[in-house]
């Protein structure tokens, strides 16, 4: 009975715990991500909508010229799309994504109240909501910046392209028919470099044919070289998938999860406990062949080594929530949490013990608990044959 009332204890307290964790997550990065998304897609509309409309509405109505209330349509439509590809890199937590949402959120702000629309101002009322979110979780957006060298390169390439082609569009402007503003050498340069080339801005001297020739040569490469930047990363995130394996840029997206380092007898029903969105399984290539399929299981698997603190950081140890470690070993539990409680000395650990008499080695060496799976089960044979009595 005594045994009964300590297990009832603690299925309370875990339900409290889950009652705080609810509330920790509905503030949370998920909730600013999605916020953030839905304010994208109305501004989106909302632009679209505003520019077919000449309809006002709001203490603003006669004060605006229809003029602008049509480009500030237009100009939300493109801020949606960029606030749009800002949430998909709040996803990984990074702070200079929350910068951009913060900036492009103001910016709708404004643009909804220029559009005097009976559509727009939920949308600026949405946005100041979403704001206030991202405000009250600017500390889930930590992460740095991490671009990839040919990312770097790629955003180099056609910024320079871009630069390139309007300064010697303008520059040569008396060569061309049709260019003779900075706004018709920037289209020139746009319409040349995507090959698209609507024949409204032509080159009238060899002059300018010879550097139409050049902007093409340097425009198709610089976008050729954007587009792989952009499209490698989404073959290798499917093949990625495909393989049951996760990409850093996954890794990232994880906040407030449950690492469950090794695999073992245990760790079947540990994963059955918890759900997919919310753990990351790091297994070694030696345990990788025992997995169920990724498509049977769907399960966020990282191969790497349990036991180095690299593979961890990689894993987000100092964003997860606990750390599990139940492999077949012992000797390599022990290491492992060793290295986590390295990484993260303020985390949980529960770890489990093959054999009993290692239990107290692991708690030496770092476990918060650890759980003997042979002596519960002992206890519970043994509660069990007596229940009757």
């Amino acid at each position: 009975m005594r045994l009964r009332r300590v297990l009832d204890a603690l299925e309370t307290v875990g339900k409290r715990r889950l009652g705080a964790r609810r509330l920790h997550v509905l503030l949370g990065r998920r909730v600013a991500v999605t916020l953030t998304t839905a304010v994208a897609l109305l501004s989106i509309l909302t632009g679209v909508a505003v520019l077919g409309s000449p309809k006002t509405f709001g203490p603003l109505t006669g004060l605006i010229a229809s003029g602008v209330r049509r480009t500030a349509g237009f100009t939300a439509v493109l801020t949606g799309f960029l606030l749009l590809i800002s949430s998909l890199e709040l996803r990984t937590g990074r702070r200079a994504a929350w910068y951009a949402a913060v900036l492009l959120l103001s910016v709708t702000v404004f643009e909804a109240i220029v559009q005097s629309s009976v559509v727009s101002f939920p949308v600026a009322a949405l946005s100041v909501a979403t704001l206030s979110v991202l405000v009250l979780t600017r500390n889930r957006f930590e992460r740095e910046l991490d671009l990839s060298a040919t990312q770097v390169a790629a955003f180099i390439a056609v910024s320079g392209a871009l630069l390139y082609g309007t300064v010697g569009a303008y520059t040569l402007r008396e060569a061309f028919r049709g260019v003779e503003t900075l706004t018709d050498a920037f289209y020139y340069t746009i319409i040349t470099a995507s090959t698209v080339g609507y024949g409204d801005a032509t080159p009238i001297t060899e002059q300018a044919r010879l550097f139409t020739v050049s902007v093409i040569v340097v425009g198709t490469a610089s976008f050729g070289l954007a587009i792989g930047a952009l499209v490698a990363p989404a073959i290798e995130d499917r093949l990625t998938r495909a393989l049951g394996t996760m990409t850093d840029s996954q890794l990232a997206e994880r906040d407030d999860h449950v690492l469950v380092l090794g695999y073992g007898g245990l760790t079947e029903s540990v994963l059955d406990e918890l759900d997919v969105d919310d753990l990351v399984l790091v297994v070694s290539e030696a345990n990788e062949p025992k997995l169920p399929p990724a498509a049977e299981r769907d399960m966020p698997v990282f191969v790497a080594d349990p036991t180095d603190g690299a593979a961890l950081a990689r894993a987000g140890i100092d964003r997860a929530r606990a750390a599990i470690v139940a492999s077949d070993s012992d000797a390599t539990d022990a290491l492992a949490v060793l290295t986590v409680r390295e990484h993260r000395p303020d985390i949980r650990i529960v770890a489990a013990a093959t054999e009993a008499e290692n239990a107290p080695k692991l708690e030496r060496a770092g476990a918060n608990a650890v759980v003997s799976p042979a002596a519960i089960g002992g206890r519970r044979l043994v509660e069990s044959a007596l229940a009757g009595e």
